[in-house]
């Protein structure tokens, strides 16, 4: 019997290549006879798994062929690449020229058919970007293309999922399933804590969410999809914008994960990178939210399609404001043909990466805690103070929430917010940046659920809640971990992965986060040019405007969309 064991596990050993491709392949067939199955029986509600496995053939057949064709393929588009490369200096000019037309005749039609509030917003990032030309490190040596590539990948992502049915319908299949996934964290919340958990939604509601996302984020590391899917997005930002592949690979994994985890990817690097790579590092980490927080942000109430949103266009906008705002006067050392490889995930099996997730979460979940604990006091006691200062001069309405949205009032017009409601983004800006987004989206949350309640605009001439394009532009302003509590973070973060930074990581830390904020305001400038809300205010409160001809909808269409909605 050991004999005949040992033959057998020899046999093994020896066809183990062979094996394995026949359980896979019995396995895919399985698979596949279940997919046909379920198309024959309904197809459209099997439409989801159909889109899922037709492209989850395209992306394996398509790395099948790169890994074994690649010099072939090099080598049948090199004649191509000389060509360009020989007419690149009057091609380049022809492109712009196309381009700045085509963006001309846009805004053209735009403003003719919707109105003329997306020019403010045009001019908006106009304005960031020539404020960020003026304080640009080295003005004289800003290398265009991967600023007007990144802003052309914001533009272009925009369209397709703002303006075209397709994209919008996409991206807010995606927001509802993403709802319900995170619902099901309730099932752990409600058995640790109680059928009242939500008594304290916080705290019971909203933090299991981040433990919930945590965990599945550490599971889809362990198997590799994370690695994939950061690589697949950061390749097509390289191939765009010619960025380097570790500042290309960090900003798109900044879409899904934090802002200290993002560099893990690309840790063994780090030390060998210039000072303009890791600005744009500190800066793409500034500009987005991670995957585990955007949970929680959903929870509150905020559009999960727009955060989505916010997340994907913010990662070439990062790229293109940080090479304004620090261009490249160095030669980069790693580059592609260094054969960049990602790290990989330390855990031995899934139950591990499951259990390593959750217990990585704690530390975010307290610290999530106690900053919001420790600001929330902090705030009032600033405002109580501030108050008294006030009152000296008989002005007690002075606030924290006030001087801010004084400062930022300017920003938040220029991206296309109404004035009347700039005054509100302004103090959510002062929020965001002096304390943190949780603050801001928490208080956001507040204004949505007042102007779906419905009620007086104003009270006491306080204004009770914005319309809904404000709330669109402040969401994706908002979108962000620029903030001074999260320079400390990723300076302490950064240096100890990269010792040897630690002095151009504390000297880059600061005009970061500044440009970090500056590509989160310019996602908002784009939306702001591309977001069509279907109705801006309540309809009782519309048709009540209607007796005033100034606050008569600028489009006729919003009054009917009103009365087919209250007639339904």
């Amino acid at each position: 019997l050991e004999k005949r064991y040992d033959e057998v596990c020899e046999f093994c050993k020896k066809h183990k290549t062979r094996i394995h491709y026949v359980v896979y392949g019995i396995l895919i067939t399985a698979y596949l006879a279940v997919v046909i199955a379920a198309c024959t029986l309904n197809f459209q509600r099997a439409l989801p798994l159909f889109v899922i496995t037709v492209l989850a053939v395209f992306f394996i057949c398509w790395d099948f062929f790169i890994a074994k064709y690649e010099d072939r393929i090099a080598a049948f588009f090199s004649p191509g690449d000389r060509y360009l490369k020989k007419q690149w200096f009057w091609l380049k000019w022809v492109l712009c020229a196309a381009l700045i037309i085509m963006i001309i005749c846009w805004l053209i039609f735009d403003t003719t058919k919707r109105g003329s509030r997306q020019l403010i917003s045009f001019g908006g990032l106009v304005m960031y970007v020539v404020l960020m030309l003026i304080f640009s490190k080295y003005p004289t040596q800003v290398a265009w293309r991967p600023v007007f590539s990144g802003i052309g990948m914001q533009f272009i992502l925009g369209i397709l999922i703002l303006r075209t049915k397709v994209g919008f319908d996409v991206f807010n299949w995606l927001g509802i399933q993403i709802q319900t996934f995170l619902e099901y964290s309730d099932a752990g919340a409600k058995f640790v804590f109680g059928d009242k958990y939500t008594d304290h939604f916080f705290a019971f509601k909203v933090l299991p969410i981040v433990v919930f996302f945590s965990t599945v984020m550490s599971m889809l590391y362990h198997v590799g999809f994370m690695q994939w899917l950061v690589g697949k997005v950061g390749w097509i930002m390289h191939v765009f914008m010619g960025t380097t592949p570790v500042e290309s690979l960090v900003a798109a994994g900044n879409i899904f994960v934090g802002q200290t985890e993002s560099p893990l990817l690309v840790r063994p690097y780090l030390p060998y990178i210039t000072k303009s790579e890791l600005h744009a590092v500190m800066a793409a980490g500034f500009s987005t939210i991670a995957g585990s927080v955007l949970g929680a942000y959903i929870s509150f109430g905020v559009s999960s399609s727009h955060l989505l949103t916010a997340s994907v266009m913010s990662a070439p906008a990062s790229l293109a404001v940080s090479k304004l705002f620090w261009p490249e006067t160095e030669k980069p050392l790693v580059t592609l043909r260094s054969g960049i490889q990602m790290a990989k995930s330390e855990s031995k099996n899934l139950l591990e990466a499951a259990s390593q997730g959750a217990s990585t979460s704690i530390g975010l979940v307290a610290n999530i805690a106690v900053n919001v604990i420790s600001f929330l006091a902090l705030l009032s006691f600033l405002d109580s103070a501030l108050s008294w200062v006030g009152n000296l001069f008989d002005y007690p309405q002075l606030t924290f929430e006030n001087i801010c949205a004084y400062v930022f009032m300017p920003f938040s017009f220029m991206m296309g917010v109404d004035w009347e409601d700039s005054f509100i983004v302004g103090g959510l800006l002062g929020y965001k940046t002096f304390f943190n987004e949780f603050l801001a989206y928490e208080r956001l949350s507040k204004l949505i659920q007042n102007r779906e309640k419905g009620g007086s605009m104003y009270i006491n001439g306080v204004k009770q809640y914005m319309t809904v394009r404000s709330e669109v532009i402040a969401t994706y302003a908002l979108c962000g971990f620029a903030n001074f509590g999260s320079l400390g973070l990723v300076i302490g973060g950064l240096t100890s992965i990269a010792p040897s930074k630690k002095k151009e990581i504390a000297d880059g830390a600061f005009r970061a986060m500044i440009a970090g904020t500056v590509a989160c305001f310019m996602t908002a400038c784009v939306a702001g040019m591309l977001t069509v809300p279907s109705v801006e205010v309540p309809c009782h409160i519309q048709l009540g405007n209607t007796s005033n001809f100034t606050d008569f909808p600028a489009n006729s269409t919003e009054l009917v969309e009103c009365c087919q909605q209250l007639f339904t």
